[in-house]
């Protein structure tokens, strides 16, 4: 499991996030949501070990991040973070092979993997051709792909941390890419995942952390979060919420 203790992040002279304690659970879609520069992709950066934390530490099961080594971590916690590009004309499935590359399972696992990854990412169709002539949002479910590959079939002990994996994608795919992410953590991974759309959040998350200038300003379930006066407080936005009809989660409505 993942947790963070008392996380306290500086740039510079700058505090950006504070005193967060955060535990991600097995079998479990945790969100995290806020306005731009909340610390949204700060906290992300911090819980696998690409910022140093000025107070606070990370813990990967019981022993800090910064001491599991590369291939070790790597075979337990994965990441997507907001932007992934490549500047070479890899194959789709040669980027999605990267995500193999802290195993040592054999050509014919890796490959069946492979196969499996691109799949529930809704990119099987995209084997053959060359990243390079990918859209954004095909680029996007290649990188899903390979982060899935890297922890596939994803069970208890293994950590995804996703920074707005939908935000190029059309409505369609977003739901795809999502439920692909929530049968992932129903088999026992741990998933964080960024969002901008509430209702989203609402749909597939398990809890919800919201951050409001680099504090936890809620964190719950859904239904405790998504509330007309922490929205308002946080985004500035009215809205009303509502039980969906036919699945009983939040749905949020802009006044």
């Amino acid at each position: 499991m993942l947790r963070s203790e008392n996380l306290h992040i500086q740039r510079g002279t700058k505090t950006v996030l504070t005193d967060i304690t955060l535990d991600l659970r097995p079998g479990e879609i945790l969100g995290v949501l806020g306005p731009n520069g909340a610390g949204k992709s700060t906290l992300l950066g911090a819980l696998c070990g690409e910022l140093k934390a000025a107070r606070g530490q990370v813990w990967l099961d019981q022993k800090r991040l910064a001491d599991w080594g590369g291939s070790e971590r790597a075979q337990r916690l994965a990441v997507l973070p907001q932007s992934s590009t490549l500047s070479f004309s890899f194959r789709v499935e040669e980027v999605v092979a990267m995500g193999r590359l802290p195993h040592d399972s054999g050509r014919v696992r890796d490959a069946d993997v492979i196969r499996a990854a691109l799949i529930a990412a809704d990119a099987a169709h995209l084997q053959g051709r060359s990243y390079m002539a990918l859209s954004g949002g095909e680029r996007q479910r290649v990188h899903l792909a390979r982060v899935l590959a890297q922890l596939w079939p994803g069970e208890r002990g293994q950590t995804l941390l996703l920074d707005e994996p939908t935000s190029m994608l059309d409505p369609l795919h977003q739901h795809t890419i999502l439920q692909a992410v929530r049968e992932f953590s129903d088999r026992g991974a741990a998933v964080m995942v960024i969002l901008h759309d509430l209702n989203l959040a609402a749909r597939y998350c398990d809890r919800l952390l919201l951050l409001a200038s680099g504090h936890a300003h809620s964190l719950g379930s859904p239904a405790v979060v998504l509330q007309p006066e922490p929205l308002k407080s946080v985004f500035g936005l009215e809205v009303l919420v509502q039980a969906h009809p036919e699945r009983g989660h939040p749905l949020i409505i802009a006044r």
